[in-house]
């Protein structure tokens, strides 16, 4: 289990993340990254969420997907740059994945997806505006 105050919890925050984060896929995941700007993170660390539907199969299956990816994201938490919020969304082919896969799979789409976040932080205007 991760401590609670590295868990997405309300469905706001799954959806900002999804909606306004940076996405990457590698084999059986589709990893939504998003970095919080400097300061509004108040010194918060990485929160991670999982989404993993129906279609990867019924609920044993589902729940060791997840039980093996929140293993898996514990180990990469402290990689993250703080106030990081990150989505994992399992494919129907994390199902039949072993775990050596799903965090080879986890590790390229995160470091695919925090690249894209750090290469597109929008400039912050200097002085006032007009």
């Amino acid at each position: 289990m991760l401590p609670s105050g590295s868990r997405l919890h309300t469905s706001d925050e799954f959806s900002a993340v999804v909606r306004t984060g940076r996405r990457s896929a590698s084999g059986s995941l589709v990893v939504h990254l998003l970095i919080s700007p400097s300061g509004s993170s108040s010194g918060r660390g990485s929160r991670v969420g999982f989404v993993v539907s129906g279609k990867v199969g019924n609920a044993v299956v589902r729940h060791r997907v997840t039980r093996r990816l929140r293993v898996l994201v514990r180990a990469l938490l402290a990689e993250w740059p703080p106030g990081t919020d990150v989505v994992v969304r399992a494919l129907p082919a994390a199902a039949t994945a072993g775990s050596t896969q799903l965090g080879r799979d986890l590790r390229v789409a995160a470091a695919s997806a925090l690249r894209k976040a750090r290469g597109s932080r929008p400039a912050v205007p200097v002085g006032g505006a007009g």
